[in-house]
């Protein structure tokens, strides 16, 4: 049995990208290696040689995926790459990226993060049109839409990839961070309102990479120079990247807010803060808006570290370590019986009685989404000998589920949708719960209040109508 955790949220996946290094390959498996927190079902790289492309992709996570040998044979100065995790595509190994394909204008590439929210009626347009799709993902129906783009081009007459893609794109609604590898040129891209994090830097040793996260940068020894932009195409040539805005009037950025709450890594830096900085801000927001009268504070590593420490800080109850995290568990679990599948989230964390015993402990947790987990984990504390259990969580109540790019349960199936917080509360079996306000954790991080999407908590999508419409088409498909 795969081992997901269905009681949170989960990134796609992460991409990464190099051009002018000799050891692309390598340096693009090192930066998937860092971004692997983004996306653990797969894993793939494509180079190119000057003349040919080489690829190979398979299910596991990066250091399974990929050895010595491998490396070695994927050869060239070119190369992309990226981690999976699906939320558009079943998991299986047709949907691994990066995509490639060759067309009129050569070897075309692609590795996506994000969701598009009109996909299905792109795919359904493109097939009405004689396109024929060997995947699931959103990554191919780009690809479709390059070549198309490409196509309507007089024959012999040099394209600009940058016009071309922009061409490409404008035909395609919702949260894309894209590297592609077209005929040799490494091209970074990112959609109008910029929901997806990715940066690029100079290589020490030579050369330019992209990251979707500035940690992709920092394992291969290069520096950061900046953020691609929203409505951004940077086309990476011999003598230095090439920027062009795509016609992206009237959209307002809205940055994937829950980035900062969990996806990233904390040693990542995003807007010109690191993560960790945000989260400790949010933990002594909460600490303001939430207090407890508890003897320690705790968290449930990893993601809600720093948000534990910042709570500590501001409120003066020490912080203390009173759950291990199991780092081992891998992609797969075998439960060896039906009556101890329960037992999944002590595969995950262990409770320190000694830390625990007797205690008033405050539990900082970075989300809540389903609640069965921290039910359970909850019910550990407890059992551990903790005299009182006070759970605070450093974001507000999730009430809504994502379409752009993050793997999320149905609205139906978010405890916050159809429960108040002390229904909640009762439901996890705490003394008390109190959540972040949503303008306590606007006011926590970077940036203006209006340039986030916040969704999930409130329900107002950037792109409604389409979601609808998607929404709609798809009840229809199923009734028929």
């Amino acid at each position: 049995m795969q081992f997901r955790e269905a009681d949170a949220f989960h990134e796609e996946c992460g991409i990464f990208g190099v051009t002018g290094n000799r050891d692309a390959a390598s340096l693009t498996y090192l930066g998937l290696y860092a971004l692997q927190h983004r996306g653990q079902e797969s894993a793939g790289i494509v180079t190119w040689d000057g003349e040919t492309a080489f690829q190979h992709r398979a299910m596991g996570l990066a250091n399974h995926v990929f050895d010595e040998d491998i490396l070695r044979s994927l050869a060239g100065s070119v190369g992309i790459g990226h981690v999976r995790y699906s939320t558009t595509g079943q998991s299986q190994l047709m949907n691994a990226q990066p995509s490639l394909v060759r067309f009129r204008g050569g070897w075309l590439a692609a590795a996506h993060n994000g969701n598009l929210v009109d996909s299905a009626n792109l795919r359904t347009r493109l097939e009405s049109a004689g396109s024929i799709f060997r995947t699931t993902t959103d990554t191919e129906t780009i690809l479709h839409l390059v070549a198309r783009a490409y196509a309507r081009r007089p024959a012999g007459e040099e394209a600009d990839k940058a016009e071309l893609l922009a061409e490409a794109l404008r035909g395609v609604q919702g949260a894309y961070s894209i590297v592609f590898m077209m005929d040799g040129c490494l091209v970074a891209a990112r959609d109008p309102r910029g929901y997806r994090p990715l940066c690029f830097g100079r290589v020490k040793n030579g050369g330019w990479a992209v990251a979707s996260e500035s940690c992709g940068l920092d394992i291969v020894d290069a520096r950061v120079e900046r953020e691609v932009e929203p409505g951004e195409i940077v086309i990476f040539e011999p003598e230095g990247p090439r920027s062009h805005k795509m016609d992206a009037a009237g959209a307002p950025e809205s940055f994937c807010i829950f980035e900062y709450i969990y996806f990233l890594r904390p040693d990542s830096v995003v807007r010109g803060v690191s993560v960790d900085t945000v989260r400790r801000e949010l933990g002594r927001s909460l600490a303001r808006e939430k207090p407890a009268d508890a003897d320690i504070v705790i968290s449930v590593p990893d993601s809600s570290n720093a948000a534990a420490a910042g709570y500590a800080e501001e409120s003066g109850i020490p912080l203390e370590f009173g759950l291990i995290r199991n780092h081992y568990i891998g992609r797969t679990f075998i439960h060896p019986k039906q009556s101890l599948r329960d037992y999944k989230v002590r595969i995950k964390y262990n409770p320190v009685a000694d830390t625990l015993a007797g205690k008033r402990v405050v539990v900082v947790d970075d989300s809540i989404v389903r609640g069965t987990t921290s039910q359970k984990l909850m019910d550990m504390i407890r059992r551990a000998g903790a005299a009182e259990v006070h759970l605070r969580i450093a974001s507000p109540p999730i009430r809504f589920p994502c379409f752009y790019g993050s793997d999320t349960p149905t609205r139906g199936e978010l405890v916050a949708s159809s429960k108040e917080v002390a229904e909640i509360a009762e439901f996890i079996g705490v003394d008390s719960l109190g959540y972040l306000s949503l303008d306590g954790l606007l006011a926590s991080v970077p940036g203006s209040s209006e340039s986030y999407c916040v969704a999930c908590f409130d329900g107002s999508y950037p792109h409604e109508s389409v979601i609808k419409e998607a929404a709609t088409s798809a009840a229809g498909r199923a009734e028929g």
